[in-house]
C-alpha cells in the first residue's frame, strides 16, 4: 500500500482538543468517526488507562456499531464488519519484541478496504505502516488532553474535516 508522507520540513498540522470525562471522549470519538475513510490507519498512544478504547467506543458507536466493545489486550484483535468495511482495532501492549507483529500475520490486515485503529503501535516497532493519524491521549488531574497529529496527506485532509466539523 503507498501512502504519501506529509514533507519532512512542513510543520506537522495538529489538533488538540480538553476532554473534561468519558463522555466527552465517547462524543469527540463520534464525531472522529464521521471523518474516518477506508483505507486510514490510526495510532493510539497514551498510558495505561488514558482512553484509548473509550475512544474506540465512541469511534465505534460513531459508525453506528451498538454492541460492547472490549479491549483486544488479550486477543490483539477485535474485527468489526460495516457493511463492505472493515475496522480492526489492534492492542500490541502484550508484544514484548517486534517480530510477534510480524509473526502474528496482521500485515494482511492493513488494506485500502480497511480502517485500522492500533493501541501500542510502538511495541510493533517499523513493522507497522505509516499512521494516517497519530492520536495522543494524556491524562490530566481533571479529564484527559487529546492531540490528534497528520502523518500523511491522506491524515491532513481527514483532519482539516475534523477541524471543519469542529467549527461548524
Amino acid at each position: 500500500m503507498h501512502r504519501t508522507h506529509l514533507d519532512d520540513f512542513e510543520p506537522v498540522p495538529s489538533l488538540t482538543i480538553a476532554l473534561p470525562d468519558e463522555a466527552a471522549t465517547l462524543e469527540f470519538g463520534k464525531n472522529f468517526a464521521a471523518c474516518l475513510r477506508a483505507g486510514l490507519i490510526v495510532f493510539l498512544y497514551g498510558n495505561l488507562g488514558a482512553g484509548k478504547t473509550t475512544l474506540t467506543r465512541g469511534i465505534l458507536h460513531g459508525l453506528g456499531y451498538t454492541h460492547s466493545v472490549k479491549s483486544p489486550t488479550y486477543n490483539l484483535v477485535e474485527i468489526y464488519n460495516f457493511s463492505q468495511l472493515y475496522l480492526y482495532h489492534f492492542d500490541f501492549y502484550r508484544f514484548s519484541d517486534f517480530l510477534e507483529w510480524e509473526e502474528a500475520g496482521f500485515r494482511e490486515y492493513f488494506n485500502l478496504e480497511s480502517i485500522c485503529l492500533v493501541e501500542w503501535p510502538e511495541n510493533a516497532g517499523n513493522f507497522l505502516p505509516t499512521a494516517d493519524l497519530q492520536i495522543f491521549l494524556d491524562i490530566l488531574e481533571t479529564g484527559r488532553n487529546l492531540e490528534v497529529r497528520a502523518g500523511t496527506e491522506t491524515g491532513k485532509r481527514c483532519l482539516e474535516t475534523l477541524k471543519n466539523r469542529k467549527t461548524s
